[in-house]
């Protein structure tokens, strides 16, 4: 059984959001609308993507390869 990861891709513009929200963004490894990345999940990567979720997607998978882009 491999580890949890989450599969997040970029649905939605960060242009006009907070900066804090465009920085988050940016520190998931996401840089154009549609883009997908695989993390392992964790408490810290759940926040990130808590604080953005309205511009995500988020998928848990069970394996990945961590930083796919």
């Amino acid at each position: 059984m491999g580890e949890k990861s989450l599969k997040i891709t970029l649905k939605k513009s960060p242009i006009g959001r907070p900066e804090s929200h465009k920085r988050t963004v940016k520190a998931l490894g996401l840089h154009k609308l549609n883009q997908t990345v695989y993390h392992k999940d964790s408490s810290s990567l759940r926040g990130m993507v808590n604080k953005i979720s309205y511009l995500l997607e988020v998928e848990e998978v069970e394996s990945a390869e961590e930083g796919e882009r």
